[in-house]
């Protein structure tokens, strides 16, 4: 993590689930079983807390006793002042910069309910390797982001494929609670996460922000 990124990304760590609508269209099916019967129509939240931080180049441990672990690929964007009930007009303005998240979890049962134990590990938010300054990134719902493993390509999306644009999540989530300068959205993962393996190098590409690389090791 470069040091303006640790010094400007040191609040919460903020999730949004469901975010891609390949993923989201995936599970549409189930949405419509009991209890709920219908899909979520407000941002699915989760928060990684801060035993998870982890950065670039960082080891990431493949948990004793589980028997899946998966990266997340996605765009972090880093709050640069507070944003209480903010439009999504002026939603962007409150945006310092942009980075890359490795949203690494276990296999999810329930969108509804992100579970903690699967995505609170130790070390489960490799966040990096820098903070690109918003000035620098004309579009944030237009970045291309691509996940290798051992550097063979796995996956691969588009932030134009999300549900919500930036701006309409900030401003969402800041109907609610206050956003704090340093705090991080993680704006979701695409579907077709893939599993890794220790000994595994998994590196995070999206356009204009770098390369975020990390290495699975056993616990």
């Amino acid at each position: 993590m470069s040091r303006s990124l640790h010094k400007m990304a040191h609040g919460t760590l903020v999730g949004i689930a469901l975010n891609y609508k390949g993923l989201f269209d995936l599970r549409l099916a189930e949405f419509y079983e009991p209890p709920y019967k219908k899909p979520p129509v407000k941002p699915v939240l989760f928060i990684k807390t801060p035993n998870t931080r982890n950065r670039h180049e960082g080891q990431v441990v493949y948990p004793a006793g589980v028997q899946r672990l998966q990266p997340g690929p996605a765009l972090g964007v880093v709050i640069g002042k507070d944003a209480s009930r903010v439009s999504a007009a002026n939603a962007l303005e409150h945006v310092a910069g942009y980075t890359i998240v490795n949203e690494v979890s276990l296999p999810e049962d329930s969108y509804y309910r992100p579970a903690v134990k699967a995505k609170c590990r130790d070390g489960f938010c490799p966040v990096g390797p820098e903070l690109v300054p918003a000035s620098q990134v004309a579009n944030p719902d237009a970045l291309g982001l691509r996940l290798f493993v051992n550097g063979e390509l796995r996956q691969h999306n588009n932030t134009a494929n999300c549900v919500r644009t930036v701006a309409q999540l900030i401003a969402e989530i800041s109907e609610f609670m206050t956003l704090h300068a340093g705090d991080i959205l993680i704006t979701g993962t695409p579907e077709g996460r893939v599993d890794v393996q220790p000994g595994d190098r998994v590196d995070i590409e999206i356009d204009g922000l770098g390369k975020l690389t990390n290495h699975i090791v056993a616990e």
